[in-house]
């Protein structure tokens, strides 16, 4: 019986893992130009799925930037070449790992200097309170009205 639960956890767990979309009649004759193919579908992000490289995607547009990724290659593009075209094409989103140039810059470093931010005013605030516990002491008149109301 254990050696069923085995087999059926072991399925499972094959069917979770990232399986490649792409179709056979997608695949180049060349092996060079196909994993050229496959090295840069690698880091195209799906605008369907978003969070899927268009070699792990079904969806039919992912097909079509395979599709259009192959040709460019076929037709003699460098990697850089192909990508660029693509990127031309549907912009900088397609990229999965955006580059740091630009207006991207600014959202590279938006992360870091939040950071920093909220370390000073968290600093700010702390360095406030420690000064307004230390300046608000009782008066004598009020420690001694203190004193009697505890006393009751």
């Amino acid at each position: 019986m254990t050696g069923l639960r085995i087999v059926a956890v072991l399925a499972l767990a094959a069917r979770a893992l990232p399986a490649g979309a792409v179709q056979p009649d997608e695949v180049l004759d060349d092996p060079a130009l196909e994993a050229r193919a496959r090295e840069i579908s690698k880091g195209l992000r799906c605008l369907v799925c978003r969070n899927e490289s268009i070699d792990e995607s079904n969806a039919d547009l992912a097909r079509d930037l395979r599709l259009v990724l192959r040709d460019r290659l076929v037709a003699g593009d460098s990697d850089e070449q192909a990508v660029a075209f693509i990127v031309d094409r549907y912009g900088e989103y397609v990229l999965l790992k955006p580059t740091a140039t630009g207006a991207n810059r600014l959202l590279w470093a938006a992360g870091p200097l939040m950071l920093l931010l909220a370390g000073g005013v968290a600093y700010g605030f702390l360095r406030g309170r420690a000064r307004a516990g230390s300046e608000a002491r009782l008066s004598a008149a009020e420690e001694e009205r203190l004193r009697q109301i505890l006393d009751e």
